[in-house]
């Protein structure tokens, strides 16, 4: 049997063919009587465009990119662009868009550069973003729309990018302000790389919440993000000597934490009583450890829903019309590897 066509869906109507796109593609120009009859006629006739056709018709792609310029050995085990991407695919599904996913371990550029060359995508999620990027210069060349998702980028104005803020300063500073509380009076940080926005903006958040509180800051030490590197990290931090060793450590993301509280019973440290432990996501095994982890509760789920849909009102020409949707806030949540700072 034959695949019904716009023209048989037309005639079934008693409609023209413009008036079938029109009511297919939600756009304005038919009423809605008309528009829920060609929706029932083409539901009946099991009728569905043709991704080639459409996109010629369009002159769209009908697909938005996301490159992740992580090594794999990081990527891998990171929490949360399994959970963005789910956020991101929740609204495109319901546009018939797709994600198309790249993986650059190093330099994204020229995976931006082909995917508007070849015109595979209408616009891109930009995630990761750098102290000195010169990714959304280089996307307003191409002119392709794009949302950067993370704290505001001191970059010239485009009339076709946006910043999705998710600002992860005041979590951070409850969290010290939590510890503080406790009495913990050296409280050390294992930070992100700091050439990553969000790697730098933790980092000035624990800062400043401990000058706030009339604290020096504690040791820091320079992290990736991994596992691995949290391990590393702990260890040198247990081996201060205990006139500098810090009571309490606030991680840049679970997985180090994670990392921390293995360390931690390695080395016959109790946490908390000898020392707390803190991290950033509340990713799903967090709240399952033991003890279970005090963390900053992000909806990452959210931000890729937030992102997608102010994507999609780029590419659609809402070049800053309208209120960008919100990304959700973080907060944190305190549970067992936090308590009191252990007497002199």
């Amino acid at each position: 049997m034959a695949r019904p066509t716009i023209s048989d869906v037309a005639r079934a109507a008693g409609v023209s063919k413009g008036a079938v796109s029109f009511a297919l593609n939600d756009r304005p120009g038919v009423s809605a009587d008309t528009r829920a009859r060609v929706l029932d006629v083409a539901r009946a006739m099991g009728w569905t465009p043709s991704a080639g056709a459409r996109a010629l018709s369009t002159s769209r792609a009908h697909a938005v990119g996301l490159v992740l310029a992580r090594a794999p050995e990081v990527l891998r085990a990171d929490s949360f662009f399994p959970a963005f991407i789910a956020g991101l695919e929740t609204v495109l599904s319901g546009r018939d868009y797709a994600l198309l996913l790249q993986v650059a371990e190093r330099d994204d550029e020229p995976a931006y550069r082909r995917l508007a060359q070849q015109q595979r995508v209408d616009g891109v999620i930009l995630t990761d973003l750098h102290v000195d990027d010169d990714r959304p210069r280089l996307l307003a060349e191409l002119d392709l729309p794009a949302v950067l998702v993370g704290p505001r980028l001191d970059v010239p104005p485009s009339p076709r990018q946006v910043t999705l803020g998710a600002d992860d300063g005041p979590a951070v500073r409850e969290t010290v302000r939590h510890l503080v509380g406790l009495g913990h009076r050296v409280v050390a940080h294992v930070a992100g790389p700091a050439d990553l926005v969000h790697g730098r903006s933790r980092r000035a958040a624990w800062e400043a919440a401990l000058a706030e509180a009339g604290l020096r800051p504690g040791p820091v030490v320079e992290a990736d993000f991994s596992a691995e590197s949290g391990a590393r990290a702990t260890h040198h931090l247990l081996d201060l000597a205990p006139d500098e060793r810090p009571t309490a450590i606030v991680y840049a993301n679970d997985l180090m934490a994670t990392a921390a509280l293995a360390v931690a019973h390695e080395r016959g440290v109790d946490v908390p009583g000898q020392l707390s432990v803190t991290g950033y996501d509340d990713t799903e095994l967090a709240a399952h450890l033991r003890p279970a982890l005090t963390t900053v509760r992000t909806d990452v789920v959210g931000w890729g829903r937030a992102a997608a849909t102010r994507l999609l009102q780029l590419v659609d020409g809402d070049t800053g019309g309208g209120p960008a949707p919100a990304a959700p806030t973080a907060r944190l949540v305190v549970r067992a590897s936090t308590g009191p700072a252990p007497s002199t």
